[in-house]
């Protein structure tokens, strides 16, 4: 439960303190908070409050409620929760995830479509969302948890490589939970990625590889799953992890949730700072003004790991 608390917390965590950079340079964090340790890190900013979180953490929360009142995945309730909330006009929505929310198509064509004119959907908007559903299916299994990612991810990501890239972040979270080393975990994870996505991956996964090698923008799902372990790799705590996703610049809010999702579970979420889980709060546009705070998200990783 530790462990489970520490994905869901610390996945939101990151998206909160993240969410005031984003777009920013690199550095920008350490420029601005130069001592680890100091506070007042959540700073709010860019139209975010001080620990308010952003979408990455609202979506994750409405995957994470549909999964626990209809008792698994049921696609369309988790499809028409994402409509309501979008139609709620919240503060961040990626642009293809309105685009397929919004496009009139049903649940299970409005993505496909989407791809089908575009030909570019993947970004990282299901990455971002996976905290949430990483805890409630690892207990599934290794097959079961990658093939549910999957699945997720396609309600608004055509691409498949949007799906693999959520799927391996299922199957980091189940196999830390296990007490194995995520990354030494990643050869095998690897072999059960779709055979046209695997060398991608693995180039971006691989030890060597550093963000500054990215081929796009890291709102795209490659390089922010790969940042998010070349954090994990190149630090030795949730707090440095953070700072190292943070620092990179781009699209820091969901870098940083996807890194505090992976070093939440690693670490656990007595190794996630007081002072970043006290003002955190996770509002939920269209659902009756309501905003989790951290006792509500603590439930939530209770009954999802449960």
């Amino acid at each position: 439960m530790q462990r489970a608390a520490g994905a869901v917390v610390g996945s939101a965590v990151g998206d909160a303190l993240g969410a005031p950079f984003e777009f920013g340079p690199q550095g920008a964090f350490s420029a601005r908070f130069p001592v680890p340790g100091a506070g007042g890190e959540m700073c709010g900013g860019g139209g975010w409050d001080p620990g308010e979180a952003t979408d990455d953490t609202q979506m994750a929360v409405l995957v994470a409620e549909s999964l626990l009142e209809r008792g698994g995945p049921d696609l369309p309730d988790i499809f028409a929760r994402f409509q309501r909330w979008a139609a709620a006009e919240p503060k961040d929505i990626g642009l293809q995830t309105e685009d397929v929310l919004t496009n009139g198509m049903p649940w299970d064509l409005a993505a496909a479509a989407h791809f089908q004119v575009n030909r570019r959907a993947a970004g990282n908007g299901s990455l971002m969302r996976a905290s949430t559903s990483a805890v409630f299916f690892a207990p599934a299994g290794q097959e079961a948890t990658m093939d549910a990612a999957r699945r997720i991810a396609a309600l608004t990501h055509g691409d498949r490589a949007a799906w693999e890239g959520t799927a391996i972040f299922h199957e980091l979270v189940r196999v830390t939970f296990e007490g194995t080393d995520p990354l030494t975990a990643l050869g095998d994870i690897l072999t059960h990625v779709h055979p046209d996505h695997r060398d991608r991956y693995a180039t971006v996964l691989s030890p060597d590889w550093h963000p500054d090698q990215a081929r796009e923008f890291n709102g795209a799902v490659w390089p922010c799953l790969g940042s998010a372990v070349w954090a994990l790799r190149t630090t030795t705590g949730f707090e440095d992890a953070l700072r190292a996703a943070v620092d990179l610049g781009g699209d820091t809010d969901t870098v940083a949730a996807v890194t505090g999702g992976l070093a939440g579970a690693y670490y656990g979420l007595d190794a996630i700072p007081a002072r970043w889980t006290e003002p955190l709060h996770v509002p939920l546009p269209g659902f009756d003004g309501r905003v989790l705070h951290l006792a509500e998200l603590l439930d939530l990783a209770h009954r999802l790991g449960g």
